[in-house]
């Protein structure tokens, strides 16, 4: 009897904890949310000689999330300053009108962020110097990424004892052959007969790069590094090659001194003197006034009751059949946003701001097909992110009038199919066998636990051809463009948006608010027109319910890439071997300024 005691004492002590617990946690969460709610609702006043103060250390996604989860770092219980492309650049054109901000200090060391959006970012702060408002820089250490942006500055200073990092620019590829060679992994690939630069499932079969990935390779960092030493060249009046000279002597690698010789840094402070120097130009004695993105989007509002709309309908993410989540597109939840903005009279025009690898060619299917509806009524225009590739470029292809930065990955017109045969592994390394009764012939076909059929892989060879067929006809009708000539700028090639512009897969270089103003003007609303944006994000107790119950997916992923770091484009490579089966129009890379 005491020891059922004991055990029944430990168990109910155990589950007041757990409750204690719990309702700590539901106060804690709704105490910040109400302290969040108050501060939302009271507008920012913003005080005279104030300077908009920007950190970017974060991925910068296209769009600020309305979750207010996201933005809480549970371990410190602070709230982050996480905003998307969209408030930033529109913080910094209101700054530049704003006659209590004096200027903008940019914060930085590292913007873990892809090219296209740093360069948007940097193009809207050269519209903030045409002002006459200062723009000054501070780093204890410059990446590449961070100098990108810095470079456009009136000032930029560093730390004594910190460095600026260029280098130039790396695509390197992680590879799987050797790996599934041990784990008795084959990876069935089928590819079309056209594909030779459809390179995602290379590392399934080879263990380096083939020629053609290395040329198109190549040419596409090639492309990226000299737009960005072009720009940092123009902004600092330092020639291409002496930055490349730089880069291939690692000249200011661990010295800053070397720095302001070359020309890239004004001035070696410390944060103190930078402090000191900002006030001087706020002719402040006092307590300088900064401004994060976040709290300055609060002190301004933007109208979205016009009668005269047009429509921002992000696709960000991965392309997957149905129904997604955040961070990923749905072929279904996409459709139905695209369609929702077709059908209101009160839009006027689209703007579809792609930002994906590609995906499920399927998924891409249906939703171009729901792009090419919209497009029959009113205009549709893209705004190409980082990258618009493969099934990125596929629903892309399906609009009226494509704008890319000359930084975006684009192209990848091609198709594959992978299916893993996991034979060895399960029978040899695991110890399992199978056996199977069945009806027909193929009634077992896409098992895992055996090879394909030489007919089961002459159909789904047929099934890819047909898809690759359908992608570069579908290109052509809406480019204008000849079938055999889509066939040959395609293959799977990934062309940067300045190479695209000149191979006619896209019709012009600019930003996602280039793409807004053509929208309106072809819609003839080019005097007094308001921007929504879409889909609606999910509310208050949507995201307070996904807390309680368990932390939301792309959470996770931030959590993993915080941990891993450097290391994440490996997780990412290996998630991607267990996701890519079926017909996938995908595009295997991303580009990142380290």
């Amino acid at each position: 009897m005491k020891f059922y005691k004991v055990v029944l004492a430990a168990f109910l002590g155990t589950l007041i904890a757990l409750l204690i617990a719990f309702f700590i946690k539901i106060g804690v969460i709704t105490s910040l949310i109400s302290s969040m709610s108050n501060t939302e609702a009271t507008a920012t006043k913003v005080k005279p000689h104030s300077i908009l103060h920007m950190k970017l250390d974060y991925p910068i996604s296209d769009r600020t999330s309305e979750n207010q989860f996201g933005a809480i770092d549970f371990t410190s219980m602070e709230k982050r300053d996480l905003s998307g492309m969209n408030d930033i650049l529109r913080n910094i054109e209101n700054a530049a009108s704003d006659p209590n901000i004096d200027g903008i200090y940019l914060n930085l060391s590292s913007v873990p962020t892809s090219s296209a959006t740093l360069q948007e970012i940097r193009d809207k702060l050269l519209f903030f110097k045409e002002s006459g408002k200062f723009i000054v820089s501070y780093g204890e250490l410059y990446s590449q990424s961070a100098y990108y942006l810095a470079s456009v500055s009136d000032k930029i200073f560093m730390n004594p004892d910190g460095m600026v990092d260029i280098h130039g620019m790396a695509s390197q590829i992680i590879f799987y052959k050797h790996l599934m060679e041990k784990l008795g992994v084959e990876m069935q690939i089928i590819r079309g007969p056209n594909n030779k630069f459809k390179s995602a499932v290379e590392p399934y079969f080879l263990d380096k790069m083939s020629d053609a990935n290395r040329e198109q390779m190549n040419q596409l960092i090639g492309s990226v590094w000299g737009q960005i030493l072009a720009s940092i060249s123009q902004s600092r009046n330092i020639s291409v090659e002496q930055l490349n000279r730089i880069a291939d002597s690692l000249g200011t690698y661990f010295d800053a001194k070397k720095a302001v010789e070359y020309g890239l840094v004004d001035q070696l402070y410390y944060k103190d003197q930078v402090i000191d120097e900002l006030k001087q130009m706020t002719a402040s004695d006092d307590k300088l006034n900064l401004i994060g993105n976040s709290n300055y989007k609060k002190s301004y509002t933007i109208d979205e009751s016009g009668s005269q709309q047009v429509a921002i309908i992000y696709a960000s993410g991965t392309i997957i059949d149905g129904k997604a989540p955040e961070g990923t597109i749905g072929s279904e939840t996409l459709s139905k946003t695209i369609r929702k903005a077709r059908e209101d009279e009160k839009v006027k025009a689209i703007v579809l701001r792609v930002n994906s690898p590609g995906g499920s060619a399927l998924a891409s299917s249906v939703i171009g097909r729901e792009v090419e509806l919209a497009s029959a009524q009113k205009p549709v225009i893209v705004s190409m992110g980082n990258y618009a590739a493969s099934g990125g470029y596929w629903i892309s292809a399906c609009s009226d009038y494509i704008f890319a930065n000359a930084n975006t990955l684009t192209g990848s017109i091609g198709v594959f199919g992978t299916i893993p045969n996991l034979k060895t592994l399960l029978n040899e390394k695991i110890g399992l066998t199978f056996d199977v009764a069945k009806t027909n012939a193929n009634a077992d076909f896409g098992s895992i636990n055996k090879p394909l059929t030489e007919f089961q892989l002459a159909k789904l060879q047929q099934s890819v051809v047909r898809t690759y067929n359908d992608f570069t006809s579908m290109v052509a009708r809406n480019r204008n463009l000849r079938q055999s000539y889509v066939d040959s700028i395609g293959q799977g090639r990934v062309w940067s948006g300045s190479d695209a512009l000149q191979r006619g897969l896209v019709d012009k270089l600019g930003g996602l608010e280039d793409a807004i103003a053509y929208a309106a003007e072809k819609a003839g609303i080019t005097d007094s027109y308001t921007v929504v944006e879409m889909p609606k994000q999910k509310d208050f107790m949507t995201s307070l319910m996904e807390e309680i119950t368990g932390r939301r997916e792309d959470e996770v992923q931030s959590t993993i890439q915080k941990e891993l770091g450097i290391y994440y484009p490996y997780y990412q490579g290996l998630k991607s071997v267990s996701e890519a089966t079926g017909i996938q129009a995908r595009m295997p890379f991303d580009i990142i300024i380290e």
